[in-house]
């Protein structure tokens, strides 16, 4: 088994747009010599699917779903694990005119029986026909599918055992439904949105033109999840509709062995990779110094940083790190999207690198406006430069009575584009919430306008007001964070309304000290802190590892963090601080909250 290659002058001529359908993308890419490589833990490759075998699977796979009688836009659930099968499924029924819905391949920690009630959950929510799972996550879906009748349900194997009829429907059409990607649910239950072919190729053209700038010789690197906007838009339909081939390593291996994205970088010169922030701040945490000699980055060329909150300086951290390894700080490409807009919304400037706003925290808190520190700042903040929005989009920042906010003024994110999703499947209630009656897409995320750039500020229901000030959760946690006793990740802050009606910001902190008296020095450090850099109160509670919730995707969930928190302290009901908590002591608090 060979690894397939890097595109050459002399290989099939680069093509990214001008396509009807994801099916035509991949007929063209096929008639090249370019595909997918799948390694496993140990950085073995396992399997090279060429685009022109995929074609040829998919197309066997889809006269064998057609053969199955489905209606047309019938939903097809593939539990997205990074397995050769799921792009298979995936592209089997783009050709058989049925619409393929990823759903996670992640045991969480609430262990089995959640991770089945989440599939059976959205299995019913997306009104699935048929569903696939990879050997690894079958057991799962058999379980989950119990009592649901489906047309099938299997591994690949079981799909390759229908029997097949001698005809396909007719190709699928630009206004109809490419497929279904459900939300990370970082706020609440998880909602589908539904893209069309225009709109995912619309949004594939942009980013390939305009965002990574896509050239002969590039190659992809990804590590991340397939049943996320990122993982499954950018980095498995983008290299088939720019004919280039990529290198997938599971998300849990990557979890396992982190240093293995550096290594299959290096080994198959990569020039294109893109991760959430706490991706590099992972890899960093693992290097030693004796790595770097078994490195060489230099062909990296676009290290796309985006699907959350950007820190700058778990990103410096990790330049820092493996500079003498060829990587460069100018290679980090900050993006700002989100899967109701297919993926990609706006790109910082190409080879520019980390573009710093360095804002007067007070003033942004005070009064939203993002006003540059100077000299007579008390407290500074910063956001990354996530740049221009793509040509054809529209994005204003609207205050809470709609009005469109002046220039470095903060309001929560509108988007009108050619990308946006056409509404939230089987749920007209959440559509007419983000989108209004002439195309505006309500992103629900903060951030201002700087000139011609787009910089993000957080969420605006994760947004705290603690006695009228503005405060951001990411700026609590980083300053946990900064403490040497807890890593990128391992806290969480929202607020909760006390019994006089006040709201009371709290945080949970992962904490890896078993000593009592540490623990409570911990505490009171961040007490202090807090209240010295934004003058407020702050409960902050201690808990074990692998206490705090993730999406599907892998984010933080600050809602699903809440939610437990006031589980713990038996208030799941009111939702309501009682003063004596509000009040208890740092030295109990950290007892009796760590195992």
């Amino acid at each position: 088994m060979s690894i397939l290659p890097t595109p050459t002058n002399n290989s099939l001529p680069l093509k990214t747009s001008g396509y009807q359908s994801l099916a035509e993308a991949l007929d063209y890419a096929a008639r090249g010599t370019t595909g997918c490589n799948f390694y496993n833990g140990r950085g073995h490759l396992v399997e090279a699917l060429s685009y022109a075998e995929l074609r040829s699977s998919a197309l066997q796979l889809a006269k064998r779903l057609t053969g199955l009688g489905l209606k047309r836009g019938s939903r097809i659930a593939l539990v997205a694990d990074t397995h050769p099968g799921f792009h298979k499924m995936f592209f089997a029924c783009q050709y058989a005119g049925l619409v393929p819905v990823p759903l996670p391949a992640a045991v969480h920690l609430g262990g089995k029986k959640a991770f089945i009630e989440h599939l059976r959950a959205l299995l019913i929510d997306c009104e699935a026909q048929a569903a696939y799972a990879s050997e690894e996550f079958v057991s799962f879906l058999d379980e989950a599918v119990t009592g649901m009748n489906l047309a099938a349900s299997g591994t690949l194997s079981t799909f390759d055992a229908l029997p097949a009829t001698d005809h396909l429907p007719e190709p699928p059409q630009a206004h109809e439904l490419a497929y279904l990607q459900y939300t990370s649910g970082s706020t609440r239950f998880p909602r589908g949105t539904m893209i069309t072919q225009r709109a995912v190729l619309t949004n594939l053209a942009g980013i390939l033109q305009y965002g990574v700038q896509i050239r002969r010789g590039d190659r992809y690197m990804s590590w991340l999840p397939f049943y996320h906007d990122m993982g499954l838009v950018g980095l498995i339909l983008g290299p088939v509709v720019s004919q280039l081939s990529v290198d997938y390593l599971g998300t849990r291996e990557f979890a396992m062995r982190p240093r293995l994205w550096l290594e299959l970088m290096s080994r198959n010169e990569a020039t294109i990779s893109y991760a959430p922030p706490f991706g590099f701040a992972l890899v960093a945490r693992r290097l030693r110094d004796s790595d770097l000699e078994r490195y060489d980055l230099s062909a990296w060329r676009v290290a796309g940083v985006g699907a959350e909150m950007i820190r700058p300086g778990w990103l410096k951290q990790f330049a820092a790190k493996l500079d003498g390894a060829g990587f460069s700080d100018k290679a980090f490409l900050p993006c700002y999207g989100m899967a109701e807009c297919s993926l990609a919304i706006s790109f910082a400037p190409l080879a520019q690198g980390l573009d710093i706003d360095r804002l007067d925290a007070d003033i942004l808190a005070n009064d939203r406006h993002a006003l540059p520190a100077n000299s007579d700042s008390n407290r500074v903040t910063e956001f990354v430069n996530c740049g221009r929005p793509l040509p054809d989009y529209e994005v204003e920042i609207r205050g809470p009575d709609g009005s469109v906010m002046p220039e470095r003024h903060c309001g929560t994110i509108f988007l009108r584009g050619p990308s946006v999703m056409s509404g939230y499947s089987n749920n007209p209630e959440a559509t007419r919430e983000a989108l209004t009656e002439d195309g505006w897409l309500n992103t629900g995320d903060v951030g201002y306008r700087a000139g011609d750039s787009l910089f993000i500020t957080g969420r605006s229901k994760d947004l705290l007001i603690i006695n009228g000030r503005n405060i951001w959760p990411q700026d609590l946690e980083n300053l946990a964070e900064q403490q040497e006793e807890v890593r990128p990740e391992d806290s969480s802050a929202f607020a909760i309304e006390a019994e006089d009606g006040t709201e009371v910001a709290v945080l949970v902190v992962q904490c890896r000290e078993q000593d009592p008296f540490r623990q409570a020095d911990l505490v009171e450090r961040l007490k202090q802190g807090i209240q010295s850099e934004f003058g407020i109160a702050c409960l902050i509670e201690l808990v074990p590892l692998h206490t705090l919730p993730r999406t599907s995707s892998g984010k933080l969930s600050r809602s699903g963090t809440r939610l437990d928190f006031l589980k713990r302290n038996q208030l799941e009901d009111s939702q309501v601080l009682p003063r004596e908590l509000v009040n208890r002591t740092p030295h109990t608090q950290a007892l009796n909250t760590v195992d």
